[in-house]
């Protein structure tokens, strides 16, 4: 508190009590798979399909990343993080673009601003009278000398090569490829690498989980906090051209599966095997995969959609137009309301013509169905998780819940160092409730009154002098999610018509 020492009228700013709570963000999604160029292990954030095709190219025969990314921008998507993977080089390293030599075990490269002009390296003797393993280096550009690194070597110190480029050098980088020795003496030019073809000979589950530290695969989505939903389109190119598996495909939907439930505010939007029928579909899901996880939706069967590097239509996976789909439907309507009974922009046909039974057969196993319907377009007719429990069946239930524990998480940091007392409780209660207030104003709850669609409880009932003692606060929330009227039925029955008199 200030101290007043003068007479005098003084204004102070004060603290207003508790703080609002802003929503959370509920549609970014993440795509795992292959592409012509780019970034390669590195979320990389894309708004628009322009930039992603700056970034990573168009359309590649074999690769379902761009059909996933574009169907995702058509369908209302907005922002999305791209991981490519898969993209190595001869030597089994990661693939670099620009000019590029390879001296002494070491990958010489140009930077950008030099990769269009003629670069050389000269290897010479080190002056007289310096140890043999010593050599000077020399870069030129056009012909003409541009740096200089005199009596460098390849082995750890204070004089190593790589170390002497890398804080000096404007036009190249030095990375070790493989054991650093002795570079031959000469000059050496910069070329452009072989390309790197976009769809890998060999790829492996490992290279889509990828690994937390290195921040590649999925690992690296785990530094992500934006993230809600999670795609992987290629797994399936792989598995077509039989390189993996269904052993493999199963351990990379795993994989997601377990990453969303690890994140806790993500769902994995999954892709079925390309070609199976109502029944196979069923028996895969059922038989062979056998997921239960509330974070997880499948979506059958596949849509044909023009493909612009063969002139043609081809089938691709769904989930990339599943998740435009979630986007659009969260900024139309909102989180609550079921991405289901909505279009999907850009499919010209589906792989499977479902009837009403065959979806019966699908629908228990929470297989959410695309459908065509005459007059009515292509359209999603499922909005279910894979979870056994009832409490998780519908989808929009899962994600509401996402958006309002990260909303609630994120608005009440300023409680942490507060003094842990009545007071402070109070100001949580009101935070919280004016949140769920609003929430309930949007239809996203159930219930005439605010009192029937959530409670908030924080007060000397849940906050016991232990809790206190151990500098916790714990606040207990209840809320009443609406469901989905996913079966309408409306009950007919014949009476006889028409009006009579009573006479006393």
């Amino acid at each position: 508190m200030p101290t007043y020492l003068s007479p005098g009228v003084y204004v102070e700013e004060v603290d207003g009590g508790s703080r609002p709570i802003e929503g959370v963000g509920t549609a970014v999604a993440a795509f795992v798979g292959f592409a012509a160029k780019g970034p390669v292990n590195t979320p990389t954030l894309v708004s628009n399909w322009s930039q992603y095709t700056r970034l990573f190219g168009e359309f590649v025969e074999g690769c379902y990343l761009a059909h996933a990314v574009y169907g995702y921008f058509l369908n209302g998507g907005g922002n999305c993080y791209i991981v490519r993977i898969g993209a190595a080089g001869p030597d089994g390293a990661e693939a670099v673009s620009g000019p590029q030599a390879i001296i002494g075990g070491l990958r010489a490269v140009a930077v950008e601003g030099a990769e269009n002009r003629d670069v050389s390296i000269e290897v010479a003797d080190a002056a007289e009278g310096k140890p043999a393993d010593r050599f000077t280096l020399t870069v030129k550009v056009d012909g003409k000398q541009v740096e200089q690194y005199p009596d460098v070597t390849v082995k750890r110190g204070k004089d190593n090569v790589v170390r002497a480029v890398a804080e000096r050098s404007k036009v190249i980088t030095l990375t070790e490829v493989a054991a650093a020795t002795q570079p031959a003496k000469g000059t050496v030019v910069l070329a452009a690498p072989p390309p790197v073809p976009a769809v890998p000979e060999r790829i492996v589950p490992e290279d889509y989980t990828g690994d937390v530290a290195d921040r590649s695969g999925l690992g690296g989505l785990e530094a992500v906090d934006e993230v809600t939903m999670v795609s992987v389109p290629d797994l399936m190119s792989a598995y077509q051209r039989g390189v993996l598996d269904l052993e493999a495909v199963k351990a990379v939907q795993l994989a997601v599966i377990a990453h969303c439930e690890l994140m806790g505010d993500r769902v994995a939007v999954l892709d079925t095997p390309p070609g199976l029928s109502p029944q196979q579909v069923k028996d895969w899901r059922v038989d062979y995969a056998g997921y239960d996880s509330k974070y997880a939706a499948l979506y059958y069967p596949w849509v044909k959609v023009f493909d612009p590097a063969t002139g043609g239509n081809e089938f691709v996976p769904p989930s990339g137009h599943m998740s435009g789909v979630w986007a659009r439907n969260d900024d139309t309507r909102g989180v609550h309301k079921a991405p289901a009974n909505e279009v999907v922009r850009g499919a010209i046909l589906v792989e499977t013509h479902l009837t009403k039974n065959e979806q019966e057969l699908l629908n228990p196993e929470g297989i959410n169905c695309i459908r065509a319907f005459p007059g009515r377009g292509i359209r999603v007719w499922g909005a279910r998780t894979l979870s056994s429990d009832p409490a998780w069946r519908y989808l929009n239930v899962r994600r509401l819940f996402n958006y309002l524990e990260e909303s609630i998480l994120g608005g009440t940091q300023w409680v942490v160092f507060e003094p842990n007392d009545d007071a402070l409780w109070a100001k949580i209660r009101r935070t919280v409730s004016s949140f769920l207030v609003m929430e309930w104003r949007k239809g996203a709850l159930f219930g005439l009154t605010p009192g029937e669609a959530f409670f908030v409880k924080c007060d000397r009932d849940n906050n016991t002098a232990e809790s206190i003692d151990a500098g916790q606060v714990v606040c207990e929330i209840g809320v009443a999610p609406v469901k989905p009227a996913e079966f309408v039925i409306f009950r007919l029955s014949q009476f006889s018509g028409g009006a009579s008199e009573v006479s006393e």
